[in-house]
């Protein structure tokens, strides 16, 4: 009852903290900003209100706490073709270890199409061009600490690459749920992206300078411009879900989170998913960024096909579908394995 106490009044202060600071706008203040992106058919046909329901491979994004309750093996890849000239992808793996709880390893990835280099000398385009990646590699371990209370944390090493320049570090998640004894209600908590700030340096930053405009000659020198540091987008969720129907093969859960991130004011993500006949069909649709002013994320929906492999390896099929209010709307698809 004490956990249950701490996860309702975190959820009760994060929304009131929402109530006071509406006003207050931190867009544009974050490094890696692709580490937000959502992953995973479910999640997203949600509207993002999956922390407290993340019991498959992507919860690897979602909540390490959930890691725990895939129960079996799993990979899972997916795949989206994010917004104009970009291309979002993440891959990963969960496995149980007897005794220890689950372990898993993960791979984002962000990347560019090839860009012209311009100069304010050729704005037309020098003949070069350049890409820019951005990459994230996970570690995690989750495990059950009670029959209903599970536990988890992802390491990440984060390198971001612009042409010639870099910046790279590491960061932690970290992430727990609980099933409640009312029958079918979860709490979820989580924080990503927690870390150092980040600082790009690279040859692209380097400029000739003249020490000593003053004296005839050459006096150039090579120098490096100096770029500023910028915080990781460190993101805390609270989330509540529940099964509130269930009849025969078929059951519908409902799910809302709290967001507060630290490059953008607070919002509220809801979502329902319903699955079918044993969960071999499942749809899904949420609302994502209530509350936010200025929002830009909007209605969700998403579908998911499961069926087995020789009987013992369990093939899910999903796609989700990202409304956005001013960019073009995202079309996700994902695929998973059980074994």
């Amino acid at each position: 009852m004490k956990i249950i106490k701490i996860c309702l009044l975190a959820f009760v202060l994060l929304f009131t903290n929402m109530a006071l600071a509406q006003n207050v706008s931190k867009v544009g203040t974050s490094a890696a900003p692709f580490l937000k992106i959502p992953v995973g058919s479910r999640g997203v046909g949600m509207g993002g209100a999956f922390v407290s329901v993340a019991d498959d491979p992507s919860a690897l994004f979602w909540n390490p706490g959930g890691l725990p309750r895939v129960g079996s093996m799993g990979i899972i890849v997916d795949h989206s073709p994010w917004l104009p000239g970009l291309q979002f992808n993440f891959a990963g793996a969960v496995v149980p270890v007897s005794g220890l709880g689950t372990v898993g390893v993960s791979v984002t990835a962000l990347t560019t199409n090839q860009m012209d280099v311009t100069t304010p000398e050729d704005e037309m385009g020098t003949g070069e061009t350049f890409d820019a990646s951005f990459i994230s590699i996970g570690f995690s371990y989750g495990v059950f600490l009670t029959d209903r209370f599970s536990i988890g944390a992802t390491v990440k090493y984060i390198n971001e690459r612009i042409w010639h320049s870099t910046a790279t570090g590491f960061a932690f998640d970290f992430g727990t749920i609980y099933n409640t004894p009312l029958e079918g209600l979860r709490l979820g908590f989580s924080i990503s992206n927690f870390g150092p700030k980040r600082q790009i340096s690279g040859e692209d930053l380097n400029v000739n300078v003249d020490i000593d405009p003053t004296q005839k000659g050459n006096s150039l020198v090579v120098g490096e411009l100096k770029t500023d540091e910028f915080d990781l987008p460190l993101l805390m969720q609270v989330g509540l879900s529940m099964d509130v129907w269930q009849y025969g093969g078929n059951q519908l859960t409902i799910a809302i989170d709290g967001v507060n991130p630290s490059d953008n004011a607070q919002s509220i993500n809801t979502g329902a998913e319903f699955s079918m006949f044993n969960k071999m069909f499942i749809l899904s649709a949420g609302l994502s960024e209530l509350l936010l002013k200025d929002n830009e994320r909007g209605f969700t929906m998403g579908a998911g096909f499961n069926t087995s492999i020789d009987g013992s390896i369990k093939l899910q099929i999903g796609y989700a579908f990202q409304e956005f209010i001013h960019l073009n709307n995202v079309n996700r698809f994902s695929l998973m394995l059980l074994f």
